[in-house]
């Protein structure tokens, strides 16, 4: 009898950590592709790992995840898409359309959870938001329909404005369908519209010269990660030049910014996080549709109006998530 029960002690001894490992084998690692910097993103990195939490996920317990942060240079995504394939990484969350296009081309089968891309069948992400037919899924940003409510909250505030510029970054795919929407409105009020192209800060303060230059009286400002990663310089340079201007992320008006106006997207990048649990648990990103954003922002910079000389309407106060004194 002990001969047995030290035999079978032995095979325990031995089972054990063949167990550990097939369990530690078995956590899902998820991969996250940032174009921004990881400090001026870290509340939108937290709040994909909010959702998981909700979702019962703890890291280093039933899950790893493995951020990799572009610092705002679209040249780097390659590189990091290759990291994260090196680590036989299950699912792939890249944020904004050059770390998706960076994804789709160098990701090989792994799927894809998009977040924070503009139009995603326009560009050739995916065949439609109700099917996307490949290894791409998620969550658009669906700022394209919004370039034309920012041009008119624009006119709305600076009514003389009949020239606006543009500020367009040339290596973001996504901005062609921004500029087809914002010259459809632009025409439909009769403006005179400015593309002004920009990728890096001496890009950007020879862009606010054109402007200058050519008589721009409004601004609007893409969505771009590395627009945004420069918004300090871009709300400095158009106090500057006196540009009323909108944007579409809400830092730009922390920073002391007109006006923006656009998705919630700490809400977006949380919502992520379904994604990821559908698709761990068997569901095909093929079939899975793109959802879209269900809450906007307003936000007003009061000061900054009352800088530039402008009287904020009523209709726009009224409509304000936040207005800054």
């Amino acid at each position: 009898m002990r001969r047995r029960e030290l035999l079978a002690c032995i095979g325990g001894l031995l089972a054990a950590p063949l167990a550990r490992a097939q369990r530690a084998a078995s956590v899902p690692r998820i991969g996250y592709l940032f174009s921004f910097a990881r400090p001026q993103g870290e509340h939108l990195w937290e709040a994909c790992r909010q959702g998981l939490r909700e979702l019962g996920y703890a890291e280093g317990r039933n899950i790893v995840l493995e951020p990799r942060w572009a610092d705002g240079r679209h040249d780097r995504m390659p590189a990091l898409v290759a990291e994260l394939v090196a680590l036989k990484i299950d699912i792939i969350v890249a944020a904004a359309t050059p770390a998706n296009l960076a994804a789709r081309a160098g990701g090989g089968s792994i799927p894809v959870v998009m977040v924070a891309v503009s139009d995603p069948a326009r560009i050739g992400l995916v065949d439609s938001l109700a099917r996307p037919g490949g290894r791409i899924t998620g969550i658009s940003l669906l700022t394209p329909e919004l370039s034309g409510k920012r041009l008119e909250l624009l006119l709305e505030i600076a009514k003389q404005a009949r020239r606006v510029a543009t500020l367009v970054n040339p290596d973001n795919r996504s901005h062609q369908v921004f500029l087809d929407e914002t010259r459809a409105a632009a025409g439909a009020g009769k403006v005179e519209l400015d593309v002004l192209e920009a990728r890096n800060a001496g890009e950007i303060e020879r862009a606010f010269q054109a402007a200058v230059k050519v008589g721009a009286q409004g601004l609007i400002v893409f969505d771009d990660p590395v627009l945004w990663g420069l918004r300090k310089q871009i709300v400095a340079l158009a106090a500057q030049a006196r540009l009323p201007a909108v944007y579409g992320y809400s830092e730009f008006v922390d920073e002391g910014g007109l006006v923006s106006y656009g998705p919630h997207r700490p809400d977006l990048y949380r919502r992520t996080a379904a994604y990821v649990d559908r698709i761990l648990k068997g569901a095909n990103p093929a079939e899975m549709p793109i959802e879209r954003p269900t809450r906007f922002e307003l936000f007003v910079n009061a000061k900054t109006a009352g800088t530039l000389g402008l009287a904020l309407p009523q209709s726009v106060l009224v409509r304000a998530d936040r207005v800054i004194e």
